[in-house]
């Protein structure tokens, strides 16, 4: 970055790991500036607020941050705690984002539409890695203004962009014309979304926590709205991975979700549909058919799509970028993350090394970084960031060595969407099922990058 020491470093969205990076830069002596689409910080994490979490508050913030909070006396949430999407906003992402140090940096509603090289698309190569980079900015004032910066942190997520309802990764047939009876991923069915779904007929796709939570949610609606009808359809031969380890899971919140699910299934509250690939959607004037692939119907009045997300690349075209063909993540990083061979717990630490594509200073990190693989904790993503304004800073030692408190090895099976430490949403995989979703879990080991578990060491990656 020498020669572009006095440009600001871009920062993609003020979540909670795009927060995290613009305090790991401050504390580097770099002055990040930080672009958010939503009209406030976390405002992903909105859409979700009334979920809770599986994984404590220790999981769930940032050293760096909370370095900086800690100077206005702001006191940390219980660690053992399991907070909701809106108290992590509330307690934490608001009032790290009206630091003076943060709110002077970031700019809301401001949705980056491309990154590029000044002057040079992705074709050109002399002095490629010298020529700041340009973020071109749709701000809501209706101007689109570019940004001249010296490196960019593309920590936007995957909330935006939802898998399709059909199988093979690709819509089912008819799915965009029914956009008017699929909700979004994860309505507030007993809150503000409520008159949607209240004696209606709900059809929910997806086997992961997404799904459950949303299940749940539905049944205690109908006891207050009789004529409410719970579907529940899911590619697989059987639900029981949703359903988890019951009393013996490694995370008792989890294991209580798995439980309730299961009675609601056997009691009737939820009728459960196995096997149900979905081939093709009809939407007619007071409901929706959805068709499986093997010819069976179901008639809803709404679609839950619990079936995960994917990145939105379209924005980095100009980039030199090389990614894991098959989860679409940083190509070192993909076989680490593969969901059919690791969970969250299994992942190993990684930071600026393995997140480096061929534009020099360019990183994408946080859940965008797993591309489609759930696996994804936020734990996971503050030590990426903090890795990546290390070596941003030129302390390549510090970037190079990663240390990561994950949770024990065997509570945790894949899931896809968002992130671990989130409600993920699901998918099911192209063998026909999908597992649990997983999370941090109260009892964490280090784990080192290519020894497996650590317990303790540094390791460089």
């Amino acid at each position: 970055m020498d020669s572009t020491k006095n440009l600001p470093v871009a920062v993609i969205g003020a979540g909670p790991v795009g927060l995290a990076a613009a305090a790991h830069l401050l504390e580097r002596g770099m002055e990040p500036l930080i672009f958010e689409a939503g009209p406030s910080a976390g405002a992903a994490i909105e859409q979700w607020r009334h979920i809770r979490l599986f994984s404590p508050w220790r999981f769930n913030i940032d050293a760096a941050a909370v370095r900086l909070l800690e100077t206005t006396g702001w006191e940390s949430p219980r660690p053992t705690a399991l907070p909701y999407g809106g108290e992590l906003i509330d307690q934490y992402l608001t009032p790290l984002a009206a630091l003076p140090e943060i709110a002077s940096r970031l700019q809301t509603g401001a949705r980056v539409i491309a990154v590029t090289r000044a002057g040079l698309d992705k074709t050109h190569t002399r002095n490629r890695d010298t020529t700041p980079f340009v973020v071109r900015v749709q701000h809501e004032d209706g101007e689109t203004r570019d940004h001249t910066v010296a490196a960019v942190i593309d920590a936007s997520g995957t909330w935006s962009i939802r898998n399709p309802l059909g199988t093979s990764g690709l819509a089912a047939i008819g799915e965009d014309a029914a956009a008017g009876r699929i909700s979004a991923p994860l309505p507030d069915v007993t809150g503000r979304d409520r008159a949607g779904f209240a004696g209606r007929r709900v059809l929910v796709v997806g086997a992961g926590h997404s799904a459950a939570n949303t299940l749940i949610s539905l049944a205690d609606l109908a006891k207050e709205e009789p004529d409410t009808r719970i579907l529940w359809a899911v590619r697989g031969a059987s639900a029981e991975k949703v359903y988890g380890g019951g009393d013996a899971d490694g995370l008792p919140a989890r294991g209580q979700l798995g439980a309730r699910l299961r009675r609601l299934v056997e009691a009737g509250t939820i009728e459960l549909h196995t096997g149900f690939g979905i081939s093709s959607l009809k939407s007619l004037d007071s409901q929706v058919t959805v068709e499986s692939v093997d010819g069976r119907t179901l008639d809803a009045d709404v679609v839950v799509p619990c079936t995960g997300f994917r990145p939105d690349l379209g924005i980095l075209r100009e980039l030199r970028l090389e990614l894991d063909p098959a989860v679409e993540a940083p190509r070192e990083l993909g076989p680490l993350i593969d969901p059919e061979f690791h969970s969250c717990g299994t992942v190993q630490p990684h930071g600026a090394k393995l997140l480096a594509h061929p534009d020099k200073d360019f990183y994408i990190v946080g859940m965008k970084s797993y591309g489609r693989a759930p696996t994804f904790l936020l734990a996971t993503g503050y030590e990426q960031v903090r890795s990546v304004a290390a070596a941003l800073a030129g302390d390549r030692v510090a970037a190079d060595t990663v240390r990561l408190v994950l949770p024990e090895s065997g509570v945790c099976s894949s899931d896809a969407g968002t992130s671990c430490d989130v409600p993920a949403a699901s998918v099911e995989d192209a063998a026909g099922s999908a597992e649990s979703g997983c999370c941090a879990a109260p009892d964490p080991v280090l784990v080192g990058f290519r020894t497996g578990l650590s317990h303790g060491r540094s390791v460089s990656n």
